[in-house]
C-alpha cells in the first residue's frame, strides 16, 4: 500500500518534471501560481523540477490536482518521448511560446526623445527576432547615431502584466524598455529607462517615453537626431506624444 511521503523512482520523477513543464509553459502560467494552487512552497516546487529533489506521492497528487492533469503513467504504457521545449521560453521571460510571438518579430522604427536636443527626436532600428540557442525572442539595436551605445538583450514578456520588456543586462547593469502589446497596427508605445552619460564618467539615470513603429508604416525613414525641419519629425512626435496622452505610460511629477 503506496504511503504519501513514498517517493517517485528517479525515472518516475523525470517524466514527471517533464510533464509539468510542458504543462506550465503551455498554459503561459508561472511557476508561483502554480505552487500556490498546489499549496507547496515555491522552493519545494523548484527543487522536483530541477530534479534536486525527488517526488513524493503527496506532492505529485497535489500537483495533478492543481493541473487537473494525470502526471503519473501506468507501468505498461507506452513510453513517451520527452517533449521539445526549445520553442518555449525560459520561466523567468514568462514562458511564452513561439508561435503565440511570431506577430512581435520584426524590424522596428524606434523613435524617442533626443537625450542631448530638448527639441530633436532620435531614430534607429531595431530588430525582434527568435533566439534558437536561447530559445526567447531577442533584441538588437542599428543604425544608431552613438553606434558604441548599441544595446542587444532579451524580451520578457509574461502573461500576467500584458507588457513587453525590452531587458539589456551587461554585468548586472540594465536597460528596461516596458512597452505595450502591439496595436493592430504593430506599433508598441512604451517607456525607457536607462543612463545619460555626461562628462566624464558621469552617469545619470534617466526616462523617456519610446515608440516602436513597424518598418513597413514609414516608407522613407530618417535615423540619427531628427530635427524639426526633417520630413518625418511631425509623425515621430506624433507618435511619441500618443506614448502619454491615450496614454500607454505615465510620467508623474515629483
Amino acid at each position: 500500500m503506496p504511503t504519501p511521503d513514498q517517493q517517485l523512482s528517479a525515472e518516475q520523477s523525470r517524466q514527471v518534471a517533464e510533464t509539468i513543464r510542458e504543462e506550465i509553459a503551455r498554459r503561459r502560467m508561472s511557476r508561483q501560481a502554480l505552487a500556490e494552487q498546489a499549496k507547496l512552497s515555491l522552493s519545494t516546487l523548484e527543487k522536483v523540477l530541477g530534479g534536486r529533489r525527488p517526488f513524493t506521492l503527496a506532492t505529485t497528487v497535489r500537483l495533478e490536482q492543481a493541473l487537473g492533469v494525470s502526471l503519473r503513467k501506468a507501468p505498461s504504457a507506452a513510453p513517451v518521448a520527452a517533449p521539445v521545449n526549445g520553442d518555449v521560453a525560459p520561466d523567468g521571460l514568462g514562458s511564452y511560446v513561439r508561435r503565440a510571438v511570431t506577430r512581435i518579430e520584426g524590424t522596428y522604427l524606434t523613435v524617442r526623445p533626443s537625450f542631448g536636443d530638448r527639441e530633436a527626436i532620435y531614430a534607429y532600428r531595431t530588430e525582434i527576432f527568435w533566439d534558437e540557442t536561447a530559445s526567447c525572442l531577442a533584441f538588437r539595436e542599428g543604425e544608431r547615431l552613438d553606434a558604441e551605445y548599441s544595446q542587444f538583450g532579451e524580451v520578457a514578456m509574461p502573461n500576467e502584466s500584458g507588457f513587453i520588456y525590452l531587458v539589456t543586462n551587461r554585468h548586472g547593469q540594465h536597460r528596461l524598455i516596458t512597452v505595450c502589446r502591439p496595436r493592430n497596427t504593430g506599433e508598441m508605445y512604451g517607456i525607457i529607462t536607462t543612463l545619460l552619460a555626461g562628462r566624464g564618467s558621469l552617469l545619470t539615470p534617466i526616462a523617456a517615453s519610446i515608440a516602436f513603429l513597424p518598418i513597413k508604416l514609414v516608407p522613407s525613414p530618417t535615423l540619427g537626431r531628427i530635427s524639426p525641419d526633417d520630413a518625418n519629425y511631425a509623425l515621430y512626435r506624433e507618435h511619441l506624444r500618443r506614448t502619454t496622452e491615450e496614454p500607454f505610460a505615465m510620467f508623474l511629477p515629483g
